[in-house]
């Protein structure tokens, strides 16, 4: 601030919970991205004499939040800032504050939480909420949404909000800071801000782009509605009954506890429909054994309940003039504002059980803004909610507390723990639950288990365990696609409901298809074989049996030293500029590294421009040569190339490609217009340079920086949308030796991403291949690709070396190939008969 020219005493230093630092001073705008989950522990006193003493007139009237967030705090003291509008529409403010996801919806209605988000929606604040993509900031990957409030609505968004989805509109950056790996660029900001005035100044009913989704502050509350069903008993006195009735705190109250007890004991094994006859004949036995029944309704309760068992035929239980609600049976559901309970309670509850009722004394009404409202279809086709295709498993197990011994005998249920998710193979490798622990809940093989953005699918014969994490059935698939799309689903880093999980969106005609099913679980299988790989780099050092501490210290300073080594081989793999010098073919790939090691904004943005046209030049060669094959190397072809060849005309050949409606045997090729549109890209890249190139003037530095940040994230986005050329080998065949029929070998050379020298390479062929020649290998799609006469090895008459040339200038039969060295080959081109 004081370096835009704000004044210094406008800061005010101190905890805002504890002192407003600018009290009785209105703002026209208020922007602020205050901690995220930052826990109020230590300012409760003050927080909450303030709002038990001042109420609305103080700063926290609408409520106080959970004390580990105090997102909601920092938003209601924004308020409290806002200017009032006055009868004429003068005045008022706009608020922009960055929140996580949690205080959209987390806090049940009748909560703080969920009070001070109804609080701002019942008085028309909340203009918009906007989701923004995850991993912005260096300290945390967790998803983030901008808020937009004010209370000078335009008349025409009065009672609505408006929902805008930028998640996509982030660029990869091509090193990490922290958890920072995205950034927004300055065109998607534009693009962002576009979609959102032009939203504000549509009709509300109209949404001109799928992003964007305007709901009524309406449809963001919800009454929360209690349904409850009679506890229902049968009666029975077993061992195990008469001994916990022993222990019970009314059976030691009496005068002779082991008496009484022993008088029951002949009636083990007893059952009754009824619980007054269950007492009486309790009552019959102990008096015939010549002792006195204890006096009383509390002790008669206390041994009805004893010997109740929960059973769906048995007797109601009632409390005076009502039925006793059954606590395990209690059912609590959402349920829209416009809706009536008794109605939902007639049509979806009482066909399968009459007996339910509302307990209206626990009705609330809540608000909250589920993320659920920001989905958008990622994929074509029929989707249909989790709740669909898997059944939530409820089963829930309570280890034994400490001290207490198992029931039966039976053993301490094995534990899967997230850390052991994707480790263990079977529940015997998995430790016992610990005693003391939470309720649990039963999962075996065949079923998914995890939370968002981690789950797996239980092998078959897993055997049984419990975890404390969510469990689904799947219900029409084995589970591998249903796992495969879950670990899709971005992790926000908050632990959602079990409701919000099972209205998650699935394509169900993708997660059903059993064909996909059989794919996934060769993927499965490769990425375990990748995981056991990679626990073989960098094991624990004290696990190599070394005795002697000398011996052990030196092999801790070669694991620090090879760990060094790793992190230096593995941290370009983040960047795609490093990932395509690696992988790309050789004309990509060495303009990668050129830009990589570039400095100057001026070389940089050369570098850029050189290396969209090198993209455009390897695609561009790969359909002339389906282009020729199709058709010939027609006059229409030629004249492509009678001036020397452009960034134009590579994306002509794309074009004609795609309008041709020719199959290329390279398959990747076809999606050049479809997957990330990598043509798109490139027309954008090259109307860039057009436009740059012709601008008047000499660019300053600080421009020329401008540009490249405004280029590169193109230049990315194109690199990631053709990943595919890092499979696509281009091999010089030296010689094709016969082996048998249907088999060759093939010897050869090829040059492996940026590296200028060429490598020597064998492999099998089940067909000849003609030597002098540069193949393209589209396995697993096909055969090879003969790249003559566009693409050619040849030994340079200027540099003495072998250097690969690509079509560059056709003038009649005669064919002008150039090499990244700006040499030039040429040759003569008949056409086949």
């Amino acid at each position: 601030m004081m370096a835009s020219g704000r004044r210094a005493s406008t800061i005010a230093f101190g905890n805002v919970f504890v002192e407003d630092g600018h009290q009785g001073t209105d703002f026209d705008y208020l922007l602020a991205n205050p901690p995220f989950g930052v826990n109020w522990k230590a300012s409760e006193y003050t927080v909450r004499s303030e709002h038990e003493e001042l109420g609305f007139a103080g700063r926290f009237g609408a409520g106080l939040p959970r004390i580990d967030d105090g997102s909601l705090l920092f938003l209601q003291h924004m308020l409290t800032k806002m200017k009032p509008v006055s009868a004429s529409g003068e005045g008022g403010s706009r608020i922009a504050v960055i929140f996580n996801g949690s205080p959209m919806y987390t806090g049940g209605a009748g909560s703080g939480d969920s009070d001070i988000r109804r609080w701002i929606v019942e008085n028309d604040w909340l203009e918009a909420v906007v989701a923004l993509p995850g991993q912005l900031f260096h300290s945390t990957g967790i998803s983030t949404y901008l808020w937009v409030l004010s209370n000078r609505k335009q008349a025409q968004r009065r009672g609505h909000v408006l929902l805008l989805n930028a998640q996509d509109q982030y660029q990869r950056m091509r090193r990490s800071i922290g958890s920072k790996r995205n950034y927004i660029t300055s065109d998607q900001i534009a693009e962002i801000t576009g979609l959102y005035l032009d939203t504000l100044s549509a009709d509300p009913a109209q949404q001109p782009d799928d992003r964007v989704r305007v709901v009524t502050t309406r449809e963001l509350m919800y009454q929360r509605v209690t349904i409850d069903r009679p506890l229902r008993l049968r009666y029975e006195l077993s061992e195990e009954v008469l001994a916990r009735l022993a222990e019970s705190r009314r059976m030691q109250k009496t005068r002779d506890p082991a008496a009484l007890v022993a008088a029951l004991r002949p009636l083990v094994g007893s059952t009754w429909t009824n619980g007054q006859e269950a007492v009486t004949a309790l009552r019959r036995a102990v008096t015939s054994a010549g002792l006195s029944w204890p006096r009383g309704k509390v002790f008669d309760t206390a041994v009805r309940k004893a010997v109740g068992v929960r059973d769906a035929e048995g007797e109601p239980q009632r409390i005076g003039d009502a039925y006793e609600p059954d606590p395990e049976l209690r059912e609590v559901v959402h349920l829209p504002l416009q809706v009536d309970p008794s109605n939902h309670l007639r049509r979806e509850v009482h066909p399968t059980n009459p007996d339910a009722w509302i307990d209206d004394s626990r009705t609330r009404v809540g608000c909250e803004i589920p993320s659920a409202l920001f989905y958008r279809p990622e994929l074509a086709g029929e989707f249909e909610l989790l709740r669909n295709l898997a059944r939530m498993e409820t089963t829930r197990v309570h280890p034994p507390q400490s001290g207490q011994e198992q029931e039966d005998g039976a053993d301490r249920p094995k534990h899967l723990r997230e850390q052991d998710l994707h480790e263990a193979d079977s529940a015997v490798e998995l430790p016992d639950a610990p005693e003391d622990g939470g309720a649990l809940t039963l999962c075996s093989g065949g079923m998914l288990v995890g939370r968002p953005g981690n789950w797996r699918l239980l092998p078959q014969g897993f055997g049984e365990a419990a975890a404390s994490l969510f469990v689904l059935q799947p219900l029409r698939s084995s589970g591998q696609s249903l796992c495969e799309w879950l670990n899709s689903r971005e992790d926000n880093g908050q632990y959602p409901s079990a409701r919000d999980l099972l209205d998650t969106h699935v394509p169900v005609g993708l997660v059903t298809d059993s064909e996909v099913e059989s794919l996934l679980e060769t993927v499965q299988d490769g990425r375990r074989a990748l995981r056991t790989t990679m626990s073989g780099i960098l094991p624990n050092v004290f696990g190599s049996g070394e005795r002697d501490v000398k011996g052990v210290r030196n092999e801790i300073r070669a694991a620090a030293h090879e760990a060094g080594l790793i992190g230096e081989l593995v941290r370009p793999l983040d960047d795609p500029i490093a990932r395509a010098e690696w992988s790309f073919p050789h004309h990509a790939a060495a303009l990668s590294r050129r830009y990589r090691v570039s400095t100057h904004p001026a070389e940089r943005k050369d570098g850029l421009l050189k290396l969209g046209e090198g993209l455009a030049r390897v695609l561009g060669v790969l359909a002339l040569t389906q282009l020729a094959a199709s058709n010939g190397f027609s006059q229409n072809l030629r004249k492509q190339f009678r001036t020397g060849a452009t960034f134009g005309t590579w994306l002509w050949l794309l074009d004609r490609l795609e309008a041709g409606g020719i199959a290329p045997r390279i398959q990747q090729l076809g999606t050049v217009h479809d997957r990330g549109n990598a043509r798109a890209l490139l027309g954008h890249i090259k109307d860039f340079r057009n436009t740059s190139h012709h601008a008047h003037g000499v660019r300053a530095s600080h421009q020329l920086a401008e540009e490249v940040e405004r280029l590169e994230p193109h230049v990315l986005r194109a690199i990631s949308a053709v990943s595919w050329l890092s499979g696509t080998h281009w091999d010089w065949v030296e010689r094709c030796e016969y082996l048998d029929e249907g088999s060759y070998r093939i010897v050869g050379l090829r040059l492996r991403g940026s590296h200028p020298s060429w490598e020597p390479f064998e492999r099998s062929s089940t067909q000849p291949l003609r030597p002098d020649r540069i193949y393209v290998d589209s396995a697993p799609y096909g055969a090879p690709v003969d790249l003559w006469p566009f693409a050619v090895v040849s030994l340079c008459e200027e540099c003495r070396t072998r250097e690969l040339f690509l079509l560059n200038e056709v003038l009649d039969d005669q064919l002008t190939l150039r090499s990244l060295e700006e040499h030039s080959l040429e040759i003569t081109y008949s056409p086949p008969e």
